[in-house]
């Protein structure tokens, strides 16, 4: 670096110097309530241009990426409560199994891909997935048997697999504790704006049924395919990889060595080749042990079906459109919108960097939404606020996820192990589960799957508990 050009990075909890990097830490600055709007607004100048490249470039991928990953993963749910159930006489389990595939082949996927990012660079690896799956997700307008659509969910799947585990992955690679929630849970938001917004697009989509001898369910894949390939492109240019190995062309040398330093000041270590010591240390700790079951729990808190399209498609008194069975469902999505971002700031800023209270949180909505439903005797009202509200316990991966990076943050490998585990047997579950308590034939009531939703909403209260305790202890 040149000798008339010095890094300045704000003191940090976790206080290592390298002096070689940097000459000091910066004075501290006096902390102004604009850190609760957003955290550079109190750090340097050279801290506040460098994240907003960073933001910009690595944000606006990750999000648009997985905007269109959630679309496309969902968009099977939104085809068939919109004629695909008629058109390929899918009046059995099918849809369970549908989603099944697409689940095994996710499953299969993430742990190596995770693995693999730490040997290679992602910016070439994700964006030709992504690639991938826009291919499949074209073909699926082509299918006409249960078999094919099958055959494509599960590789679709498999290409999918990469992405969620692999950007958190990054974002925990380049964020320090009082940014990486709100980064995390922005992208993580995308995902549920693409769910919300499958309902419009799908409504949109039906009426172009007929169009070049296409369905309106069909042209729903057409048109998520569409969408994602040009950002599947444009992951290549925008995509940094992981500090110690970045080069990307929006950021300068300097702002390189910037970035190293403030993983370096937080205590997240770089790369390493895996050993047998390194190896027995990861399967020896209880980090696996108990944050994967804190992530299932969660994530088995919330349905793996679109139950309130069905609640609304099996109503008869009053009947809805296909058009509003598309539509108002996206009110829930619009809650986990909301408490998602909200998550995140009270977390980074007000809970001080503490992920536990969002999650308990969330484990008590869970199971305040869905101790009615299991009921199901009750009012159409109270069903529409169940079902609106539970949102609220959506978005809690992001928030799970970035607690776990941190408690892992002194073991790179480590740290991409934990998280594609997490997302892996989360996914593992919900590969068999639904097709003992969430069963198509059981729609609307799933008076099973409703009782295992508030079962894993206890456990994630519980397990919650369990990690704060074992972290401070």
């Amino acid at each position: 670096m040149s000798e008339t050009k010095r890094i300045y990075v704000e003191e940090s909890v976790l206080s290592a110097e390298d002096p070689e990097i940097i000459e000091k830490p910066a004075p501290s600055r006096r902390q102004t309530w604009r850190r609760y709007v957003w955290d550079t607004f109190d750090k340097s100048p050279e801290e506040r241009r460098f994240l907003f490249k960073l933001d910009a470039a690595l944000l606006t991928f990750a999000s648009l990426g997985y905007f269109v990953k959630t679309l496309d993963q969902n968009n099977i749910n939104s085809a068939f409560v919109s004629g695909m159930k008629e058109d390929l006489g899918l009046y059995k389990n099918e849809l369970n199994y549908m989603q099944t595939c697409w689940t095994v082949g996710y499953a299969i996927g993430e742990i190596p891909s995770n693995l693999l990012l730490t040997r290679i660079r992602p910016r070439y690896w994700l964006p030709a997935m992504e690639i991938i799956w826009t291919v499949l997700t074209f073909s699926l307008s082509t299918c006409h048997t249960p078999t094919q659509i099958y055959i494509l969910r599960f590789f679709i799947g498999l290409s999918e697999s990469t992405f969620y585990p692999g950007m958190q992955y990054i974002i925990g690679s380049w964020y320090r504790k009082d940014e990486l929630a709100k980064r995390s849970c922005i992208f993580q938001a995308s995902g549920a704006v693409a769910t919300m917004l499958s309902g419009y697009l799908m409504a949109g989509a039906y009426k172009l049924g007929g169009v070049g001898g296409f369905k309106g369910w069909q042209w729903l894949f057409l048109i998520d395919g569409i969408i994602s390939m040009p950002i599947a492109i444009l992951g290549f240019f925008l995509l940094p990889d992981v500090p110690e190995i970045a080069s990307p062309w929006y950021l300068s040398e300097q702002e390189v060595v910037l970035a190293q330093t403030r993983m370096k000041l937080e205590g997240r270590k770089e790369r390493e080749p895996f050993s047998k010591a390194k190896l027995k240390k990861i399967f020896s700790s209880w980090h696996l042990p108990l944050l994967v079951p804190m992530y299932i729990a969660f994530s088995s808190a919330t349905p793996p079906q679109p139950c309130f399209q069905q609640y609304l498609k099996a109503s008869t008194e009053p009947t809805y459109t296909v058009a509003q069975i598309n539509i108002y469902p996206s009110a829930t999505n619009a809650v986990q919108v909301v408490t998602t971002l909200a998550y995140a700031w009270l977390s980074d800023s007000v809970f001080r960097g503490r992920r536990w209270p969002p999650l308990l949180f969330g484990g008590i909505v869970d199971l305040v939404c869905t101790i009615p439903l299991s009921i199901w005797n009750i009012s159409a009202a109270w069903k529409w606020t169940s079902f609106i509200l539970w949102g609220a316990g959506y978005g809690l991966s992001g928030i799970c996820l970035s607690w776990a990076q941190e408690i892992c943050s002194d073991d790179n490998e480590e740290r991409a192990l934990v998280v594609a585990t997490m997302n892996t047997m989360s996914h593992v579950l919900q590969a068999w589960l639904p097709q003992i308590v969430w069963q198509q034939v059981d729609a609307p009531q799933y008076r099973s799957g409703y009782i295992s939703s508030a079962a894993m909403a206890v456990a994630l209260i519980v397990m919650v508990w369990a990690v704060r305790w074992k972290q401070n202890s």
